[in-house]
């Protein structure tokens, strides 16, 4: 049977030997589950004559991720697309308009609209030829994308593929229209996904709350709160990296030759 290496960090590695966790178990039930929904994703064929839904087996993804593949889909089609790109899944998930993905992005101020007119001005100016009588399948760089979003989900021990994953996915995959777009707005992986994480634990903060009829400080709609969750949780990542900045400025500037002296 073949191995594979499983590199972890120090204090993981020391935690996992001290509680005694059956890695070698964890680890293939998790690739286990990673295979099955990457191998779904590969075999999805979007417009097959039989198949109404075209995120059918695409049964780990959320409701929401899944109505954003669908309104891809839809979009491809509309622009007789030979196959669904990565734009259009970014597309989609602009067009859903409720998702956790969205809320990511404003809070590391990137304006969804923004992020839609970059990519209406990327977008073709003549209409693709289309699939023909071939199902409309992913292209190469929206499965990945899919992939990373899967791979991202199992990492962070979720068990369902939400439209904050996709993001991740998105940004991560290095050929697609869409994470060109997105790192060109700002959204740099490393942060993206600190964010997600802030944003994740500033849902579970707020539902907290709401389940214990706990009032919100100043009346604000969901998104509001959410945004508000997620800066709150992100502070000290960004003060963090505020005396990172300092810190370079002040040894540049030490380094800097006073004026008027000879280099």
């Amino acid at each position: 049977m073949p191995k594979i290496n499983v590199y972890l960090p120090d204090e993981l590695a020391e935690a996992v030997k001290e509680a005694g966790v059956p890695v070698s178990a964890v680890c293939q039930r998790a690739l286990e589950q990673a295979v099955r929904r990457v191998t779904a994703i590969r075999e999805t064929a979007l417009s097959a004559p039989d198949l109404d839904d075209p995120t059918a087996r695409l049964t780990h993804f959320t409701d929401r991720t899944r109505t954003v593949v669908k309104l891809a889909v839809e979009q491809a089609r509309t622009e007789g697309a030979a196959e669904v790109g990565t734009e259009h899944l970014l597309g989609g998930m602009l067009a859903e308009g409720g998702n956790l993905a969205l809320h990511v992005l404003r809070a590391m101020e990137i304006d969804p609209e923004q992020v839609r007119r970059e990519l209406d001005r990327l977008a073709p100016a003549e209409p693709a030829a289309g699939p023909g009588g071939s199902p409309l399948r992913f292209g190469g760089s929206a499965a990945g994308a899919l992939e990373l979003a899967v791979t991202d989900a199992t990492g962070m021990g979720h068990n369902y593929i939400g439209c904050e994953h996709l993001l991740l996915g998105l940004i991560g995959e290095p050929d697609g229209v869409a994470g060109q777009v997105l790192r060109g707005l700002g959204a740099e992986p490393r942060l993206t996904r600190r964010t997600v994480t802030a944003a994740l634990a500033g849902y579970v903060h707020l539902r907290a709350q709401g389940q214990a009829g706990v009032a919100p400080a100043a009346p604000a709609t969901p998104a509001a709160a959410l945004s508000a969750a997620i800066r709150q949780e992100l502070q000290p990542v960004l003060q963090r990296l505020e005396r990172l900045e300092e810190r370079l400025g002040e040894d540049e500037g030490q380094r800097r030759p006073e004026a008027g002296s000879a280099t």
